[in-house]
This record gives C-alpha cells, sequence and structure tokens, in this order.
C-alpha cells in the first residue's frame, strides 16, 4: 500500500501593494472602538451611520416605489444596460441638472454604482501615483480612501468651525502646486452640515480658474437645505471652470441600498475631451448600474411630488433644530448649527472633562456607559470633534441625548 506524502505547508500568498494601501479613516477609528463593554442595559441608539432609513420614520416616497415595480413587472429591464447607462435615465439627468449658464445633454452624463462610484470614477480619472488633490478637512473619508487605493495623495485643506466650516482659502491656495490635479468641494458638506452661500462658491471658483484646476464637487446631498439657506451648484457660477458634479438617488430620494449615481460634465471649452473618454472607459470595468433603478429613474425624477421632499425637508429641519438646542446645553459639548444635510458637528472641550482625552476616548465611554454610538471627529479629520446623524425620530432623539446628558454631568470638571 502506498504511502500518502505528508501535506506541505502553503507558502504565505502576497497581497497587491494597492490593497494593502488601501484603508479607511473610518474603520481604523471604528474598529478600536469596544463594543463588548457596552451597557446591555440600555438598547442602542446608533447615530453613527449616514443612512437615514436606519430607524424606518425616512421612506422613500409611494411615487418612487411604484416606478420600480412597474419597471420590474415589465421584464423590460433585466439585461445589461450601456457601461455609461441608459440614454433615457441619462437624459432625466440631464434635464434635471442643466443650469443656466451650461445646457447639459445625455452625451455629459454617466450613471454610476452609487455616489461612491461616481467619486471613484473621478478621481481615478483625474489621479495617478505623484499627483494629489485637495479636500475638505474635515471631509467624507472616502476621498483618501480612494486616493490611497490610486496612490495619490489627498491633502486636506481646513474648514473654519467659526465661520459655519467655510473654507480657509489662504490655506487652500497654499497647499496648490505643480502635482495638484484637481479640487474637491463638498456643499452641502458631510460631515459638518455646511452650505455655502454664492459669494463663497464665487471665491473658490476664482482660485480655480487662476490656477487652472477643475473641480470635482460632491453635491449628493443637493437641495437637502434649511430655510435661509440656497442649494447652488457650483458649476452654475462659471462659464470657464470645467466641473464634473455627483450625486445619486441615496440621501435625497432615501433610498441609498439602491445605489444608483450618476456624473454630470460641465465643459465650456472641451477641457474634458481626455477625461471624458477615460471616464467612458472607466464605466466599462462594470457592465453598467442597477438596470431596475435606472430604468425606473425618469419616473422617479418626474412623479416624486415636490411636497414630499419638503415633508422630508421639514422633518430634518426639525430634527436638526432639536438637536442643536439639546447639545447647546450640555456640559462641555460645542454643538455647529447645521445648514443642511443629515449631520451635526459637535465640539468636545476635552479639557472641562476629568477623564476624556480625546474624542475616541468620549465615543468609546459615551458607547459604554449610555450605549449611545456616535463617530469620532477623528474619523473625518477633526479631533476634539464628533458627528452625529440626526435622521432618528425626535423620541429617539431625545432618549439619546437625555443619556448624553447624563454622561457630561457625570464626567464633567465641577
Amino acid at each position: 500500500m502506498e504511502t500518502l506524502k505528508k501535506p506541505q505547508p502553503f507558502p504565505c500568498i502576497e497581497a497587491s501593494d494597492v490593497s494593502l494601501r488601501t484603508s479607511n479613516p473610518i474603520r481604523e477609528v471604528v474598529d478600536r472602538i469596544d463594543t463588548s463593554q457596552m451597557n446591555k442595559n440600555k438598547p442602542m441608539i446608533p447615530l453613527s451611520i449616514g443612512d437615514p432609513t436606519v430607524f424606518g420614520n425616512l421612506n422613500a416616497c409611494e411615487e418612487t416605489i411604484q416606478a420600480v415595480v412597474e419597471v420590474t413587472k415589465s421584464c423590460q429591464a433585466n439585461g445589461y444596460p450601456k457601461a455609461v447607462g441608459m440614454i433615457e435615465a441619462r437624459a432625466a439627468i440631464a434635464e434635471e441638472f442643466t443650469v443656466p449658464n451650461c445646457s447639459v445633454t445625455p452625451a455629459d452624463v454617466i450613471l454610476t454604482s452609487g455616489c461612491s462610484h461616481a467619486l471613484q470614477l473621478c478621481l481615478e480619472v483625474l489621479l495617478e501615483p505623484g499627483k494629489n488633490i485637495l479636500i475638505p478637512n474635515p471631509g467624507f473619508p472616502l476621498y483618501k480612501t480612494i486616493c490611497d487605493y490610486i496612490g495619490a495623495e489627498a491633502r486636506g485643506y481646513k474648514l473654519s468651525p467659526e465661520r459655519q466650516w467655510q473654507i480657509d482659502l489662504q490655506h487652500l491656495r497654499s497647499l496648490i502646486d505643480s502635482n495638484t490635479r484637481a479640487i474637491l468641494v463638498n456643499n452641502p458638506s458631510n460631515p459638518c452640515g455646511a452650505v455655502y452661500p454664492k459669494s463663497h462658491l464665487c471665491e473658490i471658483l476664482e482660485i480655480a480658474e487662476e490656477t487652472k484646476l477643475p473641480i470635482i464637487a460632491d453635491e449628493i446631498y443637493h437641495e437637502i437645505v434649511f430655510p435661509g439657506n440656497e442649494s447652488i451648484p457650483i458649476a452654475s457660477l462659471t462659464n470657464v471652470v470645467p466641473v464634473l458634479s455627483v450625486g445619486g438617488l441615496a440621501k435625497r430620494f432615501l433610498v441609498p441600498g439602491w445605489r444608483l449615481g450618476w456624473i454630470v460634465i460641465y465643459d465650456h471649452h472641451n477641457a474634458f475631451s481626455q477625461v471624458r473618454e477615460g471616464l467612458e472607459r472607466l464605466s466599462t470595468l462594470i457592465m453598467g448600474a442597477n438596470s431596475l433603478i435606472q430604468a425606473a429613474l425618469p419616473k422617479i425624477i418626474k412623479n416624486v411630488p415636490h411636497s414630499w421632499h419638503l415633508s422630508v425637508l421639514r422633518n430634518l429641519h426639525l430634527q436638526a433644530n432639536y438637536s442643536y438646542e439639546r447639545l447647546s446645553h450640555m456640559m462641555g459639548l460645542e454643538p455647529i448649527m447645521p445648514q443642511g444635510s443629515m449631520y451635526i458637528m459637535v465640539g468636545i472641550q476635552v479639557t472641562k472633562f476629568r477623564d476624556i482625552e480625546s474624542d475616541i476616548d468620549f465615543c468609546q465611554k459615551l458607547l459604554n456607559e449610555e450605549s449611545v454610538f456616535v463617530l469620532p471627529g477623528q474619523c473625518f479629520g477633526a479631533s476634539n470633534y464628533f458627528r452625529i446623524v440626526f435622521c432618528a425620530p425626535v423620541d429617539k432623539l431625545a432618549e439619546a441625548y437625555n443619556r448624553m446628558s447624563d454622561f457630561c454631568r457625570r464626567h464633567i470638571i465641577s
């Protein structure tokens, strides 16, 4: 009988350099937070996830759902769409996002698998190893994640909390060099809830025009602005600077899991001729965005009543005001009133607490003692802040803020 050979141990399989240098700042911080020590006597209240549907109080409207039902039953959208998207869906986006100074056609629209995919394509088409892009700080951490993946540098320009998180233009200008490829502007913003006025957007465009840098406009929170503020697409304010604007259904239509986003190309002087080709080629890496949602998109945009959007906005505004009011009365905390989106940033006066060393320490102990989960500011590049997603119903926010207030009283230096 033949003796079986002892199997040799398999050698370690090396991962690619690109995979190992890719990291998400949120994961790096949140993975250090220990949920095992959470107070089991208090149900978890997660105010950490940027998903408006988590608590069930904000849902897609009937017209949105019906549009997808009709498309599904038709069996006409079950195949592979074009890589850049169905022409009817692109035409609907073009009509929706045409601005007075720049008419948009279906050829100027590329549909993507969510807004995150749109951001990835925009960064991939403009960047390569050794190049850099200017991003907001605090800012959405995915910008840096994608840059790390590409091997490019993400340079964070400062936002000023004392000026409602407007850009420190002097600092922005100081970061520009011969390897800078674009300026990324997030308005309305995550995590800050800022909405920039026309005058500030024009100041940004002046720098872009002077330095011949295109703009990537992350406008996923377009139209989610509170009274007294205006949602202005930055491309509507220039006849010179080329703009790649990204958006999606996720936030405004309350369907983040449906994964449909878009890139709108605003290009007055054909500066993006190669970029267009690059985006089209990059879009072929997947076989097109979700076909059912693409096919339903024209009806979703056309049929969802304006009154429904206003109702959602009223709820968010109420929750933002309530959050700011409650947080303003908590010892050791300094909230900054949001002007839009779904987030509020809260400063922590660390020196006023007897045993809080940092924003990570604050969030960990808040979770341990009160089972309230918020994200440390370091996830977004802002030490001694934390971010709250205020999409929860007011009664749930009230419970979370009651617990947070108790926590602050226990830890404050008396």
